[in-house]
């Protein structure tokens, strides 16, 4: 018998993210030290009064169906976690939540993008973008930045990217893997440019939102002449340390909103109704319940730029978001160690995990071939390690 499998299967990547967690384990199986940092996890707890509502729900028996968008007091809690953080008005009707931010993205893209459309991802990005696009027939095009202007677009970039074709706009800001985070004048700076483009959608990526050193969030929603042409889209996982619950949302025109719950009611219907519930808690909490968290990942940023910016040809910027470094290795490129010669930012990345073993991953799934992404999701005393084993193994090329 034949094993083939289909075309749009064939179209799409595995996962660089989980690809490299994949190799870091099989090594930690086999008994060798792997210090990982690929993936993009908080090693935190889910707070402690989330979980009891969590187990509150089993105990009241909320253990059936839910409504496809999700019960409705969890949209009333997610409506006003987003006028009382954000500024945003979505109504409970303008709310979809989902098996995680992954399949809140995957629901737009699938509703908005026909083959054939375009969708502008501004490199670095996240490394599922461009593979979502791909699954709805579409076209991705990178919209490249430079760590100079710390991995932001700019408006004029943003211009000549946006073509007839142009159907949608996807970020994140706080971003992954990059770190950077968007001003208020430089969202109204891009927002600017999306008024003259009526036909273009915006994804705006907010699951970093409360791991952000700025002390300020801004969503571009909040701009009256483009809130109908914008999905907010945000979720537990990050600011939370929530991963395992699997729960996004997002705040929607009610057409797309529609669109969104009739797919997901054909591929998943709803989310775990615990988790929803256990959700429902953490954004109706005051956001403060994170500043643990949030003030450790600042210590740990500006112990891995200190360290990363010690080694010679490393070039690293100042994230302001999220819990990742990407620096520029490309000074690197060319150098060998032993029959190994580093070509690429991926040969580099599995010289770390190979000679080093220390697990990053590889820009080049992030649209950003000349760079790696490294995640201080980790103890201090990890990371300094790792800082050790990176700084030897890169003195070890000639």
């Amino acid at each position: 018998m034949q094993q083939r499998t289909s075309q749009l299967l064939n179209r799409l990547s595995e996962s660089a993210t989980i690809a490299m967690a994949r190799k870091a384990n099989e090594l930690k199986s086999a008994g060798v030290d792997v210090i990982s940092l690929s993936l993009g996890e908080p090693d935190f707890d889910t707070p402690e009064l989330i979980k009891d509502a969590g187990i509150e729900a089993i105990k009241n028996n909320i253990t059936h169906y839910t409504p496809v968008p999700g019960l409705t007091d969890v949209r009333e809690a997610i409506s006003a976690k987003f006028k009382r953080d954000n500024g945003l008005d979505y109504a409970p009707s303008q709310i979809v939540v989902s098996n995680g931010a992954k399949q809140s993205i995957t629901n737009v893209v699938l509703s908005l993008v026909d083959p054939g459309e375009e969708v502008i991802l501004p490199a670095p990005y996240w490394v599922s973008y461009a593979d979502m696009v791909a699954f709805a027939g579409g076209t991705h095009r990178v919209l490249p930045t430079s760590i100079e202007h710390d991995f932001k677009i700019q408006p004029d970039e943003l211009e000549a990217a946006i073509t007839e074709k142009t159907r949608l706009l996807i970020y994140s800001s706080p971003c992954n893997p990059s770190g950077s985070v968007y001003t208020v004048q430089e969202i109204e700076a891009l927002a600017a440019v999306l008024k003259r483009h009526p036909q273009v959608y915006i994804i705006s990526d907010e699951i970093y939102e409360l791991i952000n050193f700025t002390g300020k969030h801004c969503s571009i929603g909040t701009i009256e002449e483009l809130k109908d042409r914008v999905i907010t889209v945000n979720g537990v996982s990050k600011g939370f340390a929530m991963t395992g619950w699997r729960l996004g949302y997002i705040g929607a025109p009610e057409w797309i909103a529609k669109a969104c719950s009739k797919i997901q009611g054909q591929v998943t219907s709803a989310p775990c109704s615990i988790a929803q519930v256990a959700a429902g808690a953490a954004v109706s909490a005051d956001p403060r319940i994170a500043e643990t968290m949030r003030s450790a990942f600042l210590v740990r940023r500006d112990l891995m730029i200190e360290g990363l910016s010690s080694i010679p040809g490393l070039k690293v910027n100042k994230p302001m978001g999220a819990f990742y470094l990407f620096p520029d290795v490309s000074a690197l490129f060319g150098k060998t160690a032993g029959p190994r010669t580093i070509q690429n930012a991926e040969d580099f990345s599995m010289y770390l995990l190979e000679e080093a073993h220390v697990a990053t991953v590889g820009g080049n799934a992030f649209g950003t071939p000349e760079c790696i992404r490294l995640s201080y999701a980790a103890s201090e005393s990890q990371l300094k390690e790792a800082l050790s084993r990176i700084s030897k193994a890169v003195a070890a090329l000639q």
